[in-house]
């Protein structure tokens, strides 16, 4: 909990940090986005941590701000829902922001079921190019969330899939030593310039892209503990350094950058901290017939009854190491159709 705690507190100083913003017509919108923002990571802590922090308070009253109502009231009487602010529709702001969200708002697809909170915490985190870390059981939708964005917002995606043997440089570059070496035995030209044996990793990938692209790093806890941390300068100033060829390498567009852990470990509060958190919880019982209807619009409704049935009693069985998860849900359905 502590590290969410201080993700609360940071966001605090970059809410009163936001007062000094000069231009009134963004202002109200920065004071909307950021309130918006400590609330939806306020409800991603346990209940019994709900405690009245000052980054609370400062998100209700930033949402009373960008609406025009008194500081002192509080969220619960004159905040506007979340969804009003980090998905905006007929809210006033100026052209420039509001071509942003227009164009790169995500509001679910054709086949994939997105929650209201996964909505604002992924709209949440490309309003403040902030990495978007997702955690939930296994089989919740995770990786595919990446898969959708990227199709819901037209833009490429990049995907890094993370063993317990990657490390973080590989994502930069590798410098391929040993096939330099067997070409200068062979006389080879290309031995002279050294940017011949760079491999490009997947950041690299991402930052030369003409479009911003959707970066996927998935399950990043596989990893050792270290991993994330070695990729938290690259990944917040968006460039590196290649020492073999004395370069620098920028990112032309900042990509979006999607986060996948199955919280096997834990991971460094200081990349926590960095990250826009938002973990997936299992699917109700009318999400989950949403999500059956996407994948099997024909099924009949009464062997969705019944799976669904049998499938939640078997999730509240005591003790169970591993329960049934969503993607097994559909495995079955179709067999039995």
């Amino acid at each position: 909990i502590c590290p969410f705690k201080a993700r609360l507190e940071y966001m605090h100083i970059q809410a009163v940090n936001t007062r000094n913003d000069p231009g009134p017509d963004t202002r109200g919108q920065n004071f909307g986005i950021i309130g918006g923002v400590i609330l939806h990571q306020y409800l991603q802590l346990p209940g019994d941590s709900r405690k009245e922090t000052p980054a609370l308070s400062s998100g209700s009253r930033l949402i009373n701000l960008a609406m025009g109502a008194p500081t002192h009231l509080s969220y619960r009487r004159r905040g506007p829902r979340l969804s009003q602010i980090l998905l905006p529709n007929s809210f006033d702001m100026n052209p420039h922001d509001k071509w942003r969200f227009e164009t790169m708002k995500f509001t679910g697809t054709d086949s994939y079921i997105a929650t209201e909170d996964l909505m604002i915490a992924v709209n949440a985190s490309i309003t403040l190019q902030r990495p978007l870390l997702i955690k939930g059981e296994p089989g919740t939708g995770k990786t595919v969330l990446a898969h959708e964005v990227a199709k819901a917002l037209d833009r490429p995606l990049i995907e890094w899939h993370v063993k317990s043997t990657t490390k973080a440089a590989q994502g930069l570059y590798e410098y391929d030593a040993v096939s330099r070496l067997r070409d200068s035995q062979l006389g080879d030209e290309k031995v002279k310039d050294i940017s011949n044996y760079i491999v490009k990793g997947k950041l690299w990938d991402a930052f030369t892209q003409d479009q911003s692209p959707v970066l996927l790093i998935d399950e990043v806890d596989k990893a050792d503990i270290e991993f994330p941390n070695d990729l938290l300068l690259e990944l917040d100033r968006m460039q590196f350094f290649v020492y073999e060829t004395q370069e620098t390498v920028i990112a032309q567009n900042r990509p979006i950058v999607m986060i996948t852990s199955n919280n096997e470990k834990e991971l460094p509060d200081a990349f926590l901290r960095s990250c826009f958190f938002h973990y997936i919880r299992f699917p109700e019982r009318d999400t989950m017939k949403e999500i059956i209807d996407v994948h099997f619009p024909d099924v009949q409704k009464n062997l969705v009854s019944e799976a669904l049935n049998i499938f939640y009693e078997v999730r509240d069985v005591p003790g169970l190491k591993k329960k049934p998860s969503t993607s097994e849900l559909l495995d079955w359905l179709k067999l039995l159709m």
